[in-house]
């Protein structure tokens, strides 16, 4: 008991020194690979490890969090304001079209730009297109079988990691938004969240017309 407590611990602390070190999610399989064939902990130690990290952080200025990608470290968005103020850098602005166009995405995916542009009624800039694909929060994965064969746009695991998701079903229900624009404010106030929980910053832009 007291032998596999101690290797708990001993993972634990691997685990952390990684995640601070990488300074990006990590898998299961990723944290795994640190080690020799002979001394490779099983997927259920590494779990175990992990929630003993995650509850050793109760309580501290950081968390461990599950995303799309990983687990990683953290600020705790409880503290990220203050945080921030150690970087002159500021987040970077979007354009409401951007936010917008973003939202389309991650709510209707796969979807054309033509069909964003007859949900929003305005043209889509190729400026805003090529800041998401950029990005990397969308991709295209696909093609409509319509004339023009236009690109099909879906959202990315980068985008899940930046919003602090680790599924899409994490974004809010359609059903609790009115309209776009509250699409778009939610979609801000996430990347608003993230970009502070993520320091250092990302600097400051404006990007999307």
């Amino acid at each position: 008991m007291s032998d596999n407590f101690e290797e708990v611990r001993h993972l634990q602390t691997i685990f952390e020194g990684a995640l601070l070190a990488a300074g990006r999610p990590l898998s299961i399989d990723q944290l795994r690979a640190l080690f020799t064939d002979d001394e490779r902990p099983t997927r259920q130690k590494t779990l175990r490890a992990l929630a003993s990290l995650e509850a050793s952080c109760a309580g501290r200025g950081f968390e461990l969090k599950q995303v799309a990608s990983g687990y990683r470290l953290q600020v705790r968005e409880e503290v990220a304001l203050w945080v921030s103020r150690l970087f002159e850098e500021r987040p970077a602005r979007y354009s409401r079209a951007l936010l917008e166009t973003l939202a389309l995405i991650a709510y209707r995916q796969p979807i054309t730009r033509g069909e964003i542009e007859d949900i929003r009624g305005v043209s889509v800039s190729s400026n805003i297109v090529r800041t998401l694909l950029e990005r990397e929060w969308v991709r295209v994965v696909g093609h409509r079988e319509v004339p023009g064969r236009p690109a099909m746009y879906a959202t990315t695991r980068q985008f899940l990691d930046y919003f602090n998701l680790s599924s899409l079903d994490q974004l809010p229900p359609l059903s609790e938004i009115r309209n776009l624009d509250d699409i778009g404010r939610e979609i801000e106030r996430k990347l608003q969240t993230e970009v502070e929980l993520e320091l250092p910053a990302t600097p400051a832009q404006d990007a999307g017309q």
